[in-house]
Order: structure tokens, then C-alpha cells, then sequence
């Protein structure tokens, strides 16, 4: 099941993406022609929050619907909708892992940067934009944007103490997070989450993916390209730290709750690594693929 966020006219609501990801299942719309009642939650974050009994309320749904004559009257072709971040406006943390790809710690600096414990920073709210959204270039404070596509994990169940082998028990699923990151604001102020914290620097999406259709997130193939060009080509076997063991260390001493976001770090070939190095420019187009899940594309404002 991939869901989405979309946004047609003036409403917003929460869909079921078809396997042709050509159009997609409103919820809502089609529960109310099966039962008379809007039963599904306006939001995802709301969707999350009620586990498994929202998956098992589309999966009856889904029965339904292909038994009915007027199925196609339940769909919206995507082309006609926009596709938010999936999470458009996140009330929840955005925790993301810093350096957990060995190649990425030594393209920034050496194997000594290869760290012995999770690295975490967060990213503000204000930086999530969904797929196809402009990220902004922000000149007037930065001259060094760079990309850093990831895996993103959504929490599904709260916990706290969580172990290791319950770890995706506790996950909903998987989406794309693109760290866009101001490496010079990054480095001035030693602490991220200025450099991390720009507005529109979290590109999200372009849906999430039930954890039921990925069996290994940590065997994922992962790329970018910026402008058609590879930069950044690994799989997410080459994590240092685990989604297992992410979860389970920041879940030691406090509660993760059912729409936190992790990013989980990002692979080898930023721009920064490079020589010269190859930042961001106005115009460029980011698109960052993640097997089994989709692409997400972004484009620096002009």
C-alpha cells in the first residue's frame, strides 16, 4: 500500500496510490459510498496514529471497491491532483542520522569522522515541501546548498525502551527525505540544525510505503541524480547503524510517538565531496530513487 497526501481544488485529503501509480483511491469519498459514513481520519498523521485498524478498514475497503461496477468513480487521476509532502506539516520530530554510511563520513573528512554511536540532529517543521515542490536557493544566507538523499522511516506505534528485534513492529513505513543542507551555515555554527533548518530544505515523499510491502529497509538500492547526473548510488546494507538499532537508541530514554520521522542518513557523493566541490545552483533538478518505494524529484528555485 503506498498512501499519499493530496490536494485537489481547495481540499486536502489522504489516498491510496493504485499499483499503476496512475491514480489514486479517496478514502474517504469511497468509504462514504460503502457505508453511508466518512470513517477515515482527515489526516495522515491521524491515519498513522490508528495502526492497524486503519489498515485493516482500507483493506476491507479495497475488497469492495473492486467488486463494484462505478470503481473507476472512487479515483482521481494523479495527474489531476497535487501531491503534498505526506506529512505535510509534521507535529511530530524530524530526527535524522547523521553520517551512517562509512564512505560518506571519509568523503567529509576521514575514517576517523566514522562515528561509534548513532548521530542524530533534527530538521525544523517549516523545512517540509512535498514531490515537485521548489526548494528555495536561499542565496542571500548561503552559497554552499548541497543534496542528501535518504530513506526515511515513519513511526507507527508508540514506545519507549523499544528492543532491537521489536523495532518494526513499531514502524507504519518508508518514504524519501531529501537533507537538503547550507554546508557553510552547517560548519559556522558547529551544531546543525541551523544548516539543516532552512525553509523547504526537507523535500518529503513522494508517498509512504506500509512497512508490509518493504521486508529489509535495510537492503534497499538508493540514488540521486542532480540534472540526470549520478551522484549518489548505494544501498542501505552499507548503513553503519541499523533502522533496528536507530529506533532502539533513541527510543532508550525517550518516547517515539506515531508520525516521527527518521531520516536515516545519506550515502557517498554530496556535493561537498567532490573537487571542486558541486553545490546546488538555481534551476537544478534533484531526483533521489529508493528501490521499492519511488522518486522523489525537487527543483532549486530559479
Amino acid at each position: 500500500m503506498k498512501f499519499v497526501t493530496a490536494k485537489k481544488e481547495a481540499e486536502i485529503f489522504v489516498g491510496l496510490l493504485d499499483d499503476d501509480l496512475q491514480k489514486i483511491l479517496v478514502l474517504h469519498q469511497a468509504e462514504a459510498a460503502r457505508t453511508g459514513k466518512k470513517r477515515f481520519p482527515a489526516s495522515m498523521l491521524d491515519c498513522i496514529a490508528a495502526g492497524e485498524e486503519f489498515i485493516n478498514q482500507v483493506s476491507q475497503l479495497l475488497d469492495w471497491v473492486q467488486t463494484q461496477e462505478g470503481a473507476a468513480s472512487f479515483y482521481l487521476p494523479i495527474e489531476e491532483v497535487t501531491l503534498l509532502a505526506p506529512i505535510p506539516r509534521p507535529a511530530k520530530n524530524i530526527f535524522c542520522v547523521g553520517k551512517n554510511y562509512a564512505e560518506h563520513a571519509i568523503e567529509l573528512g576521514s575514517a576517523a569522522d566514522i562515528p561509534e554511536h548513532v548521530m542524530v540532529f533534527t530538521k525544523a517543521p517549516t523545512t517540509v515541501i512535498g514531490p515537485n515542490a521548489v526548494v528555495l536557493n536561499h542565496q542571500d544566507v548561503t552559497s554552499q546548498l548541497d543534496y542528501e538523499g535518504e530513506l526515511a522511516v515513519i513511526i507507527g506505534k508508540k514506545g519507549r525502551a523499544i528492543k532491537r528485534e521489536e523495532a518494526l513492529d513499531h514502524v507504519f513505513g518508508y518514504t524519501i527525505l531529501n537533507d537538503v543542507t547550507a554546508r557553510d551555515l552547517q560548519s559556522r555554527h558547529k551544531q546543525f540544525f541551523i544548516g539543516k533548518s532552512l525553509d523547504t530544505t526537507a523535500p518529503l515523499g513522494p508517498w509512504i510505503v506500509h512497512k508490509n510491502m518493504i521486508d529489509n529497509p535495510n537492503d534497499l538500492n538508493i540514488e540521486t541524480k542532480i540534472n540526470g547526473e549520478v551522484r549518489q548510488s548505494s544501498n542501505t546494507k552499507h548503513f553503519i547503524f541499523s533502522v533496528e538499532e536507530i529506533i532502539s537508541v533513541l527510543s532508550a530514554g525517550m518516547t517515539l510517538e506515531p508520525g516521527d520521522i527518521i531520516a536515516t542518513g545519506t550515502p557517498a557523493g554530496v556535493g561537498k565531496g567532490f573537487k571542486p566541490p558541486k553545490f546546488l545552483q538555481p534551476g537544478d533538478k534533484m531526483e533521489i530513487t529508493i528501490e521499492k518505494i519511488g522518486t522523489l524529484v525537487n527543483e532549486i528555485e530559479h
